[in-house]
């Protein structure tokens, strides 16, 4: 599985959404044995097999009593998942569905348990009332599922037979350009609030993506937003998180509930990427495919030549050499991600990256820094296309 999750509104329920969600998601297709075993171990106090096999960055720090707390809660998804009669053979579309609500479900009500610690309830607070888009990709074998809330997006780089490239959107972002989330919305509202539903592009002219995590101020009845900030905030906090938008009449306006989308990998699929909208704002999709595309060449290109014309001679070696120290083997990024960011913020109108702009770029301080750019976040997963044809050949 891979993920990226954009927050609003500050980090906290970003932060909190990538250490969860892959949880969720992996609870949900597991099957009734390994549910026993997991609630076993927990009641008699053993440790729990882990979830999942977890690259994590290294300076991703979490408050002990706060995982404590998520994993009691994932606990408590587990067992609902285990008082459910039959075996819960979720098919992958329905666990992904299940794991995105029932996380963005735990985060609301998270918030409106008493706390007895400051420190908790500030988290559960700052969690539930900033949000967060994500898009998850789960891969097995040639199946690829792509599950979306909000304006991330996912596409794929096709080489196509001919040698050119092409691109496979998975995703369709959620925001006032799309028909579908318009619709959706006015079929879940009355008529009366059809012109107020977007205002400026936005939800409810606060938000730009149509669904997301958190945000339960376009979630909650304004009864339930007074009555948790009234138990649960100093007068700060009141300022900060009260905030009732013009024409909130009949809540949940903002929904978690994913897109899911299926794909069979065939052997011209050859990279995904996904990315947060700072990027596709810079790039199209296509000059995203580009780029990878060009980086792959160069990268293999670049390869130890293991296998030399025979026999080798000087002028071989020489012209060899030359086309090597012609290609400024030097200035490639070993990271492709980061390739696309200099290039995102980066690029000229030519679609050349300027090194002065660059720099200006990445040295704005914070405040400024929002003005000229968005936080962007990419992921780049490469296909082993042999693996893949094996597979095709072996189930023709």
């Amino acid at each position: 599985m891979f993920g990226v999750f954009d927050g609003h509104a500050g980090s906290a329920c970003a932060q909190a959404v990538s250490e969860r969600l892959l949880h969720y998601i992996a609870v949900s297709l597991m099957s009734r044995q390994t549910l026993e075993e997991m609630e076993l171990a927990a009641e008699c106090l053993k440790p729990v097999p882990p979830i999942l096999q977890w690259h994590k960055h290294l300076n991703e720090t979490e408050y002990q009593e706060i995982t404590s707390q998520y994993f009691e809660n994932l606990r408590v998804y587990w067992q609902h998942l285990l008082d459910l009669d039959a075996e819960p053979a979720f098919s992958l579309e329905e666990a992904m569905i299940c794991a995105f609500k029932r996380l963005d479900s735990d985060i609301s009500l998270e918030v409106q348990a008493p706390q007895e610690k400051e420190l908790m309830r500030n988290i559960a607070l700052q969690v539930a009332f900033s949000g967060a888009t994500a898009c998850v990709a789960h891969i097995d074998g040639v199946h690829l599922h792509v599950a979306n809330t909000g304006d991330c997006r996912a596409i794929l780089g096709v080489h196509e037979e001919d040698g050119t490239w092409s691109t496979l959107p998975l995703t369709r972002d959620h925001n006032a350009f799309n028909e579908f989330e318009i619709r959706r919305l006015k079929r879940e509202h009355p008529r009366s609030e059809e012109k107020t539903l977007f205002v400026n592009d936005r939800l409810l002219g606060i938000l730009i993506p149509s669904r997301a995590f958190g945000d339960v101020q376009l979630k909650w009845s304004k009864e339930l937003q007074h009555s948790v900030l009234e138990n649960s905030c100093d007068v700060e906090a009141l300022n900060i998180y009260q905030y009732v938008p013009p024409s909130y009449h009949t809540p949940p306006y903002l929904t978690a509930e994913p897109e899911v989308t299926y794909h069979k990998l065939r052997g011209k699929d050859k990279f995904l990427v996904i990315a947060s909208d700072g990027l596709w704002e810079m790039l199209s999709n296509e000059k995203v495919v580009e780029l990878v595309a060009g980086h792959l060449t160069e990268l293999n290109v670049q390869k130890p030549q293991l296998a030399f014309e025979k026999p080798v001679n000087l002028g071989y070696m020489h012209s060899l050499l030359l086309q090597r120290k012609n290609r400024g083997i030097a200035s490639l990024d070993q990271n492709v991600a980061t390739h696309l960011i200099r290039h995102a913020i980066g690029s000229n109108e030519y679609g050349e990256v300027d090194q002065e702009k660059l720099t200006a770029m990445l040295t704005l301080p914070e405040d400024l820094a929002r003005m000229y750019r968005d936080d962007i976040t990419v992921t780049v997963i490469y296909f082993n296309s042999e693996t893949i044809e094996n597979y095709h050949r072996n189930n023709e």
